[in-house]
């Protein structure tokens, strides 16, 4: 794994060499590509910098790489730094951010969230033991979960990490073919119903922009510090 620390900011290839940016943004890589997306549509001169998403293995390792990473930049000049994380089991985030200026992140706890509001809520609340997937986690399965909990290694756990999960939606970025396929092929191999559903970039974007423009974030107010993502309970499924 990466160890948390600085490193060079990365610019979009197309922009011209010159002054810093007054704008760094600091983004867990399950979100990189999106996020540069955003940067790129908008044509806003800011640099980037992405943390590994494997740190979501170790929540702390999320605080220390993002507190890390803002120490590093605390002398360069940054006007604002967009911190793109949920709390992600990272529950000193906010903390962290508030003694550095300038440094403010998305509202709510969760990127599935970002990508897809309330619908998010609702599945999780109805089917205690929905299993998210995203554009991101489709493509970095085997790397983050099948060999990041060594589950390649020691496969019975894979029955024991699963147990309790009765279903997986598919929250989608793109509409591929591929991607859907894979994604049924993960969620067979688990024996879980799939759900696809095509929710783009859902409120980050927006969010994103907002921060950028200096305006509340939609959904701000609405938002719940002590929300958790809903595990399944009671008996494992046979």
């Amino acid at each position: 794994m990466v160890k948390p620390g600085f490193r060079r900011p990365v610019r979009n290839k197309n922009e011209a060499r010159g002054p810093r940016p007054d704008t760094l943004f600091i983004a867990c890589s399950a979100l990189g590509k999106e996020v540069r997306t955003i940067i790129q549509k908008y044509g806003w001169h800011a640099d980037f910098i992405p943390l590994d998403s494997r740190y979501h293995l170790y929540p702390m390792k999320i605080e220390e790489a993002v507190e890390k990473c803002l120490n590093d930049t605390d002398g360069d000049g940054y006007g604002r730094r967009v911190v793109v994380y949920g709390h992600c089991g990272a529950h000193n985030l906010d903390a962290i951010l508030a003694n550095h200026a300038g440094a403010v992140r998305p509202v709510w706890p969760h990127c599935y969230e970002m990508y897809c509001g309330e619908d998010f809520r609702t599945a999780v609340k109805e089917v205690p033991g929905t299993y998210i997937l995203t554009d991101y986690l489709v493509h970095a399965w085997d790397k983050l979960i099948v060999r990041g909990l060594k589950l390649d290694k020691h496969p019975k756990l894979t029955k024991v990490m699963f147990a309790h999960y009765k279903r997986m939606i598919y929250y989608a970025q793109e509409e591929s073919e591929s991607l859907i396929d894979k994604a049924r092929a993960i969620a067979g191999s688990l024996g879980l119903e799939l759900e696809v559903r095509a929710v783009g970039y859902g409120a980050l974007e927006p969010r994103i922009v907002a921060i950028m423009a200096g305006r509340p974030q939609p959904g701000a107010d609405g938002e719940a510090a002590d929300y958790v993502y809903p595990i399944a309970a009671g008996p494992a499924r046979q």
